[in-house]
């Protein structure tokens, strides 16, 4: 894998994967309760991992009983083959380098992984070396920074440098912080216009079922003003604080969220992602779907196969898998 060369798609490349990515998820439509489609679906955002690996795993603990098991890709397929999910982009959470090459070796012979999200870190003096041997593969489709560690990093000028050569090779950035990150997001597509970026989980806002901050939206307005951030609607059940399984599975409750995120991004750069198995805490994937699904759905046809498929595919470009 290792001396594959550099996979540097070109324009026409990039809009030919995508249509074959689309042609074969739309080869059938599952039926919701009371006879409406679920939509063909990509879910950008799953963590798998495996704690009974020799080395073990950084994340989750041991004493999570939740989360501390075996997570694999063949779990999540059985379970949402009801809701028409496709495939899914993996998200990285360890900091371990080598789990870059871990997920990357797991995507090999499990074509229901469209691609993965690693994590490196852009002021790490090895980035170059470690993003080059990993980018060579076209599943690798970008990684994903923390709010923090972006804001550190806007004055530093290695690390732009690093987040210039992730836009070079036409792949993304993820963004994972609290209500404020938005604002450095903005900053970031100032400096590089051309770096696609994916705003994660709604920036982590708290949702009560209520009217949303005026800072939060503030921020998103700002994020959104560029043409090339997106925001994934993601953990949003996590958003409540819930921890038993006890989020609330009514839509109005979640409505003044996702107004505003619709008003600020419209239909052409929110995602869907459910951020499992860390979703299970908060509510089922069944809740969790049925939530976006009505509302976006609600939407119109065009505006839900956007959401649940198309602007994955515009935000991250994942390679066909024939």
């Amino acid at each position: 894998m290792h001396n594959e060369p550099i996979c540097h798609p070109n324009r026409r490349n990039i809009i030919a994967s995508a249509a074959g990515f689309l042609a074969a998820a739309l080869v059938s439509e599952i039926k919701a309760e009371g006879g409406a489609e679920y939509f063909p679906a990509i879910d950008t955002h799953t963590h798998f991992y495996d704690p009974t690996r020799p080395q073990g795993i950084p994340w989750p603990g041991k004493g999570d009983p939740v989360l501390y098991r075996k997570v694999m890709p063949a779990e999540f397929q059985k379970l949402t083959t009801p809701y028409n999910v496709q495939s899914t982009i993996i998200v990285e959470a360890s900091a371990w380098v080598e789990d870059n090459q871990w997920l990357l070796d797991l995507a090999k012979g499990d074509k229901f992984i469209g691609g993965i999200v690693g994590r490196l870190d852009p002021a790490d003096k090895e980035f170059s070396a470690h993003w080059k041997r990993f980018a060579k593969n076209p599943l690798y489709v970008g990684i994903r920074v923390n709010h923090s560690d972006l804001q550190k990093g806007l004055g530093d000028k290695s690390y732009l440098e690093n987040l210039r050569m992730i836009a070079s090779d036409q792949r993304q950035l993820d963004v994972n912080g609290g209500p404020a990150t938005p604002v450095e997001v903005a900053k970031l597509a100032k400096l590089i216009p051309d770096l696609r970026i994916v705003i994660n989980h709604e920036a982590n806002l708290v949702i009560d079922g209520k009217d949303v901050p005026k800072d939060w939206l503030e921020a998103m307005q700002l994020a959104a003003s560029n043409k090339n951030v997106f925001c994934k609607v993601s953990a949003l059940a996590e958003g409540t604080r819930k921890t038993m399984g006890d989020a609330p599975k009514d839509l109005e409750f979640y409505k003044p969220v996702l107004d505003s995120l619709w008003n600020v991004f419209g239909e052409d750069r929110l995602i869907f992602g459910s951020n499992w198995p860390v979703s299970v805490r908060a509510a089922t994937y069944a809740t969790i779907h049925k939530i976006v699904h009505t509302y976006f759905s609600g939407k119109g046809k065009v505006a839900a196969e956007k959401y649940f498929m198309k602007n994955a595919l515009a935000a991250y470009r994942p390679p066909t898998r024939g």
